[in-house]
C-alpha cells in the first residue's frame, strides 16, 4: 500500500513483512534534495524492520549517500540494483537470488542419443544451458537443444535434479535435466560460436565411451528406465501475467 507521509515528499510503500519500500519514481532527481528526504525518512519512520530502496542505473549517483546511511546491496540486474537498510536489531531479510538455472535435454530417436561437443568442455555430453529471464523450463529446454543441434523438440518430463555449489559467480546452480521427444533429425548447429559438434550417437556407443562422465550416463539411464515428472497443464492460478509450470 502507497502511503503520503508529512515527513518526505517521497511516497513509501509498505509490505506485507514490516517493512518500507521507497517509490524510486517520486525521489528528487537532486542529490542534496534527496539526502534531505532520507535523513527525514530516517528520524520519522518508526514500528518498521527493513526500509528498501531499488536505485535504477541512470540515478545510481546516490548510491554513495544510501551506503553512507548503512545501507547495503541486495540484489541487482543490468539495470537497477536493490539495497536495503536493517531498522531494528536482525530482522529477516528475504534471502537473495543465490543461484543459477540450467536445463539439459535427454534426447533418444530410434536408440541414438542426441549429444553436443562445446568449445570449453570439449567431450560429448547432452545438450542444454540456462534458462534466460522470463523463461520457464520448456521454454529454456527447446531454444537451447535447438540453438545447439537445430533439432526442435518437446519436453516429455523431468528426470533429474543435480545442485551444484559453487558455480558461476560463486552461486549454486540448479540443473534440470528432461527428456524431450524429437520433432526433427537433420543437424544443423545455429549456434557455430559455442558448440563445435552435434551429432545422435548409439546408446552403446554412448554408455561405452570413457571420454562422457558417469554423471551424464547414469542421468540417461534413468531418463531410459524412470517416466519422470510429468508437465501438467491445469491452470492452478487465474494471473494470466504470471508464467508458471507444474510436475507430478
Amino acid at each position: 500500500m502507497t502511503e503520503q507521509y508529512d515527513f518526505t515528499s517521497i511516497n513509501l510503500i509498505t509490505d506485507n513483512y514490516d517493512g518500507i519500500i521507497i517509490d524510486n519514481t517520486t525521489i528528487p532527481n537532486n542529490v542534496k534534495e534527496f539526502e534531505k528526504e532520507i535523513i527525514n525518512i530516517l528520524e520519522n519512520i518508526q514500528n518498521k524492520k527493513l526500509l528498501w530502496i531499488k536505485v535504477p542505473i541512470e540515478k545510481s549517483n546516490i548510491i554513495p549517500l544510501l551506503t553512507n546511511n548503512d545501507f547495503i546491496f541486495h540484489h541487482c540486474n543490468e539495470k537497477n540494483i536493490t539495497m536495503l537498510k536493517r531498522l531494528i536489531d536482525h530482522p529477516i531479510v528475504p534471502t537473495a537470488i543465490n543461484h543459477t538455472l540450467g536445463v539439459g535435454a535427454v534426447v533418444i530417436k530410434d536408440n541414438k542419443l542426441l549429444v553436443i561437443k562445446d568449445r570449453i568442455w570439449k567431450k560429448y555430453k547432452l545438450p542444454g544451458g540456462y534458462i534466460d529471464n522470463k523463461e520457464n523450463i520448456a521454454q529454456a529446454l527447446q531454444r537451447e537443444v535447438f540453438e545447439e543441434t537445430g533439432i526442435e523438440i518437446r519436453l516429455d518430463s523431468i528426470v533429474s535434479l543435480g545442485h551444484m555449489y559453487p558455480s558461476q559467480f560463486e552461486q549454486s546452480n540448479l540443473y534440470i535435466v528432461c527428456s524431450a521427444k524429437a520433432l526433427s533429425t537433420e543437424i544443423n548447429i545455429i549456434d557455430t560460436s559455442e558448440i563445435i559438434e552435434a551429432k545422435w550417437m548409439d546408446l552403446d556407443e554412448y554408455f561405452n565411451c570413457e571420454d562422457i562422465h558417469i554423471y551424464n550416463k547414469d542421468i540417461v539411464k534413468t531418463a531410459i528406465k524412470d517416466k519422470g515428472l510429468k508437465l501438467e497443464t491445469h491452470n492452478y492460478f487465474t494471473n494470466v501475467d504470471n508464467q508458471h509450470e507444474y510436475y507430478f
